[in-house]
């Protein structure tokens, strides 16, 4: 076994490395550019060695850098995580050479199966059944369109060395093949290096799934059940599961038995995974192999209790596997849910800055639940623009599908997550959705049920009396706090009301409060809506804590509180709401307030999120027809094409080439 590796990555599956490393009494060493100074794998690791600037091109994708710091530190071996050098079959080639060992497949296997051309060309070869697609290398823009129209509308476009949803582009017509070519060409080469495409024929109304692997450099080689990963958007996994709800004992043996197949095809010996793209009748072709460790494997480890990355270290000790095919089990049902750095309220665009709070559930096993975070940030860390925006991993598993997902539930409404924008409500909302809990899933599941984006969960009335009636237990207790201040002329809520008027939603519920009220915890009666009876509401909740947790009549109910103007900002399960708490008085008043309307920005291009201008691609005082680009902006290694909503003249230009926007800088005035 090794006395210390170092671990040539960052963020959660660095921190994640070195839990499992710590257990085994494995010393550790972080890498980390200046970016990352101050980031959670650093204070982690028992050493850490600054390589470079924040760009990954000039630290954590140079080579030399790597193997200085692993010599500098005595390291034994290297553990690549996932991205970055995870897949570079020089990397792995140029450790052995420096006499290091790579915690990973062996180059000549990477080089096979890493490469996604030369990986379909060995599995045909392997009996593995293979999407219809060209594997040659594509030069132009007009080769691509005329091997689009041999394979026939609709294409995948996808970069050969690519991963993680980059480099990707779904073409239906010619034009979406021309500029898909060109934009997945751009993204490969600044993601990977490697600007090598390839098309295939794009599965309509498909599946994803998973088989993970596991071999040894002794031959052996078993599969660890599957996970499905259809919920995507825009090719990034958002959340996964295992096993899977589509397939079957008998389905899952035949994909098991053929990744394990191509794995001794290639002479694999680590953690692998082969992905399927499946048809709703079980019908299934081999997609693509990671070399190297998924970002969803937490779920396939909760279910077989199997610590992968455990495995991958001893497997590149020499170790033999310990387990058999035959003593893989599947017990129960996980969940993972990506906590991503985006507005899920603006087409999920990239969201940066520093997490003023950050407060995840508690990991914890109870009454055959268990929760699991696995994250690579701190309160008070921050989120930069370049790298992946993902901030964690949030893994529920349970006995059955249906308690997985509702523990997940709770668990998103237990993580506060402040100071950027992220998709914590649109998974809330996920976690709710019938065709979801239902198991009828494909990879356009997002685009098909938000064909015009997330807006949020609007609450339907029985839930919005109940919200109303937790912002009257919070404005119970701001009152009872100010009685008990020293010096007032007389008590604030002396006089007890029973009625209130709570402004919610856009509308007003009506709350009585029968019985009076008991401060610290808060206990109140209140009769909601169309009740006959009040519903006891208790609550251990005091100013200043971000998430409300207490009961009605003994049910749990949690909710998380933001301030407001003149009230609280609640969210629930993907409802966002303020709530107003006021005297009859004061509510009719408060009808009769202009409401404020926001400013007109018709005129101007705005940047939709923080990020770096690539290229501005009009010019002053130029003619442009709706759905023309204007410009494009580089965001977390992912290019976003900004195109004319109408037809329009471009007056002023705001911002250039190479330029680092916020939110909502003006990049080009409109006539």
């Amino acid at each position: 076994m090794f006395d210390k590796i170092l671990i040539a990555n960052r963020g959660e599956i660095a921190c994640r490395i070195i839990k499992t490393a710590r257990r085994l009494g494995i010393g550790t060493v972080a890498v980390f550019s200046d970016a990352d100074r101050d980031a959670l794998h650093v204070e982690m690791a028992d050493e850490a060695v600054h390589i470079g600037p924040a760009q990954a091109a000039q630290s954590y994708l140079l080579i030399d850098k790597i193997i200085a710091a692993a010599k500098q530190t005595g390291a034994d071996a290297i553990h690549p995580g996932y991205g970055f050098l995870s897949e570079r079959a020089a990397f792995a080639e140029a450790l052995v050479a420096n006499g290091l060992v790579f915690i990973g497949p062996n180059a000549k296997a990477i080089e096979a199966m890493g490469d996604k051309i030369a990986s379909k060309k060995v599995a045909a070869a392997a009996n593995v059944s293979t999407v219809p697609g060209h594997l040659g290398i594509i030069e132009s823009e007009d080769e691509a369109v005329q091997i689009a129209r041999q394979i026939g509308y609709p294409v995948m476009i996808k970069a050969s060395a690519g991963g993680g949803g980059k480099g990707m582009r779904i073409a239906h017509s010619d034009a979406e093949a021309r500029e898909g070519f060109r934009l997945s060409r751009s993204e490969a080469r600044s993601s990977f290096g490697d600007d090598r495409v390839f098309i295939e024929k794009f599965i309509v109304n498909p599946r994803h799934i998973e088989i993970q692997l596991l071999a040894d450099k002794h031959g052996n080689a078993i599969y660890l059940g599957e996970r499905e990963c259809s919920i995507q958007r825009r090719n990034q996994k958002v959340i996964e599961e295992a096993p899977s709800p589509l397939l079957d004992a008998k389905t899952r043996r035949a994909m098991g038995e053929q990744a394990v197949a191509l794995a001794k095809a290639v002479g694999y010996d680590s953690a692998g995974t082969v992905e399927f793209v499946a048809g709703q009748d079980k019908s299934f072709f081999f997609l693509e192999m990671n070399t190297r460790l998924q970002v969803e494997h937490p779920v396939t480890e909760l279910v077989t209790g199997i610590d992968l990355v455990e495995q991958m270290i001893r497997v590149a000790a020499g170790e033999r596997l310990a387990i058999a095919q035959d003593e893989v089990k599947l017990e129960g049902w996980a969940v993972e849910s990506r906590i991503y750095a985006e507005d899920p309220y603006r087409s999920f665009l990239p969201s940066i800055g520093r997490l003023t709070r950050y407060r995840p559930p508690a990991e914890a096993v109870r009454d055959d639940i268990t929760v699991r975070n696995d994250t690579g940030v701190v309160e008070g860390s921050e989120i930069s623009m370049f790298y992946d925006p993902m901030i964690a991993k949030l893994c529920t598993h349970a006995p059955t599908r249906a308690e997985a997902i509702d523990a997940m539930s709770v668990a998103l409404d237990d993580f506060v997550v402040e100071g950027i924008q992220h998709n914590v409500p649109f998974l809330s909302a996920l976690m709710a959705h019938p065709r979801w809990r239902e198991g009828r899933l494909s990879t356009g599941f997002i685009a098909e049920e938000f064909p015009d984006g997330f807006q949020g969960v609007a609450p339907d009335s029985a839930t919005l009396a109940r919200l109303a009636a937790v912002a009257l237990t919070m404005e119970i207790l701001r009152k009872d706090r100010l009685d008990r201040l020293s010096g007032r002329l007389g008590p604030h809520s002396g006089n007890w009301r029973e009625n209130w008027v709570v402004a919610i939603g856009g509308t007003t519920v009506e709350l009585a409060s029968p019985g009076g009220m008991a401060a610290m915890p808060t206990a109140v009666e209140i009769l909601l809506p169309g009740a006959d009876q009040p519903i006891a509401v208790l609550s251990h909740w005091v100013p200043g804590d971000p998430v409300w947790e207490g009961a009605f009549d003994d049910e749990a109910f949690t909710v998380q509180v933001r301030p407001a103007l003149s009230g609280t900002r609640l969210l629930y399960r993907g409802i966002d709401v303020v709530a107003r708490v006021m005297t009859p008085r004061i509510a009719a008043l408060h009808r009769l307030m202009p409401e404020k309307k926001p400013a007109d920005t018709s005129k101007f291009l705005l940047c939709p999120m923080p990020g770096l201008v690539v290229s501005v691609a009009v010019e002053e005082g130029q003619e442009v027809k709706a759905g023309e680009t204007l410009a494009i902006v580089e965001a977390m290694k992912m290019e976003n094409v900004l195109r004319a909503e109408r037809d329009l003249t471009v007056q002023r230009i705001a911002a250039k080439q190479g330029d680092s926007l916020a939110v909502d800088a003006i990049i080009m005035e409109f006539a």
